[in-house]
């Protein structure tokens, strides 16, 4: 009988890594929509924390460029910090946009809500990213790495408990197909949660991912019932 070239829970033979190009135009998107917040939110730290973090995204995309083969322990360290920092510097743009609506520092209600707008969906890109970078070791462990060999996961994805279903759903299941979450899938549980405040098809498993997950949607519901609704009221 002929080799099939994937042995049952493992990689395919000579599996590519995965594609870099949305997570990079996702990073350059969260870096632009920092860097247009307003100015009496941020000063100069917008251009400043923006340069900084693309001096971290630069050799990233210089190291894999197309695909998500090389992986070392200083570009993993680069990535995840490149993620967290992402997360943090938004967090503080999101905490000051606060601060001003309390101290009456935001009399235009349409510049408001568009810096709320530009906080949310930086919110949703930077935990999509720093998702993608933690569970099962990164997106270069996840895409070339034995299935047995991958770190514990931090999220459940349907495909992942879909194979005994209906066969044209099973097909997609993790264990009939070899899936393994890419980049979008990150991005869906993000957007999900920014939205639903909780999650929906996919479930956190670790301490760190139900952690990050409650900051990501607190700080979402924040946007949505006090910033919005603020801003809302300073149209009228």
């Amino acid at each position: 009988m002929a080799k099939t070239g994937r042995q049952p829970g493992g990689p395919q033979a000579g599996r590519p890594g995965e594609v870099r190009l949305g997570a990079s135009i996702a990073a350059l998107v969260a870096l632009a929509l920092y860097a247009t917040l307003p100015s009496q939110l941020l000063s100069w730290a917008r251009f400043v924390v923006p340069g900084v973090e693309l001096l971290l995204l630069v050799p990233l995309i210089a190291a894999n460029p197309v695909r998500m083969d090389r992986q070392n322990r200083v570009l993993r360290s680069m990535s995840i910090a490149l993620a967290g920092l992402l997360v943090l510097t938004n967090s503080g743009a999101f905490v000051t946009l606060v601060h001003e609506l309390v101290a009456g520092g935001a009399k235009k209600g349409t510049s408001l809500l568009l810096a709320a707008l530009q906080v949310w969906l930086t919110n949703i890109i930077a935990f999509a990213l720093l998702y993608w970078e933690l569970d099962r070791g990164g997106p270069v462990e996840r895409a070339k790495g034995d299935r047995a060999d991958l770190p514990p996961a931090d999220f459940r994805f349907s495909q992942d408990e879909n194979d005994d279903t209906v066969r044209e759903v099973a097909l997609r299941s993790s264990k009939l197909s070899d899936w393994r979450p890419r980049f979008v899938d990150y991005l869906y549980l993000s957007t999900t949660n920014s939205t639903a405040f909780s999650p929906t098809d996919t479930m956190p498993l670790s301490p760190r991912a139900k952690l990050l997950m409650s900051l990501e949607s607190i700080e979402a519901l924040l946007v949505s019932v006090l910033v919005i609704a603020r801003g809302i009221s300073l149209l009228k």
